[in-house]
């Protein structure tokens, strides 16, 4: 997934408020307790909130399943190095996460959550993230609403204009699932070449997300519009979610290999 797109990515999300997220995240992070320790970014993408943590101080974890993404990252990194050693770069899928050791916090921001689906790959992409976590460790993500599931995404195409490329995403909503099927036309203004790349995000209720959440050990702190930061609305079309893990669950296994901040 997002393949020749993560090359373009950047411009053509140029209406996200990557600057609201992050000052969401920083405090949040303070807020519940994370100050500094190790931070894995599930699903980074380019890295722009990846790299705004580790200017904040903390070691961070960039994952991503896409190669091309986390080249893009890459090359950011090549032109920061005082942040080079702050940010590792690993190619993973979340519900075969290994982290090698635990974290203090995580994030996973921009509904990389929804395309894990259906329910049951979720629930194992949270435990695993879960799994890796200290006790008390913080974790913040976001996933789209069912609300811009069934009343934006729905069976509607809008195009998506930057000076180098033009984007056609085409949306098409299955209620029985529920889900939302993607296909993206990716057209190089300079060539006119076209790229196609297809996926799906799956529709989740905030009821399942704290239920699989409870069972994985994480207890939810706050939900909130993902947009205002402000409270989630019926209308919301992206929702947040502020967890601490309950207790550390590799115990032992930690302690005989080393912990990710050794």
């Amino acid at each position: 997934m997002y393949n020749e797109f993560a090359y373009f990515y950047d411009e053509l999300n140029g209406a996200a408020n990557y600057r609201k997220l992050h000052r969401f995240v920083r405090r949040a992070f303070r807020r519940h307790g994370l100050k500094k320790g190790i931070v894995a970014d599930l699903g980074c993408g380019t890295g722009t909130l990846t790299l705004a943590l580790a200017r904040d101080g903390y070691d961070m974890l960039a994952l991503d399943v896409s190669q091309d993404m986390l080249e893009v990252l890459a090359d950011k990194l090549a032109e920061k190095p005082k942040l080079a050693g702050r940010v590792q770069l690993l190619r993973q899928d979340l519900t075969a996460l290994d982290l090698f050791g635990t974290v203090q916090g995580a994030v996973s921001t921009f509904d990389t959550l929804n395309h894990i689906g259906p329910l049951p790959r979720l629930e194992d992409a949270l435990h695993r993230a879960a799994f890796f976590m200290d006790k008390d460790a913080v974790f913040i993500f976001d996933m789209n609403t069912p609300y811009k599931h069934r009343e934006i995404l729905k069976d509607h195409s809008y195009e998506v204009q930057a000076p180098d490329a033009v984007c056609v995403w085409s949306n098409r909503y299955d209620e029985s699932i529920p889900a939302t099927e993607i296909t993206v036309h990716t057209t190089r203004s300079a060539t006119g070449e076209v790229f196609e790349e297809r996926f799906t995000e799956y529709s989740y209720t905030v009821q399942q997300v704290c239920g699989i959440c409870e069972k994985a050990g994480l207890v939810v702190l706050e939900v909130r519009d993902g947009e205002s930061f402000r409270r989630l609305r019926k209308d919301s079309q992206r929702m947040i979610f502020v967890a601490k893990k309950q207790y550390t669950q590799l115990g032992e296994q930690v302690s005989g290999q080393g912990s990710a901040d050794e």
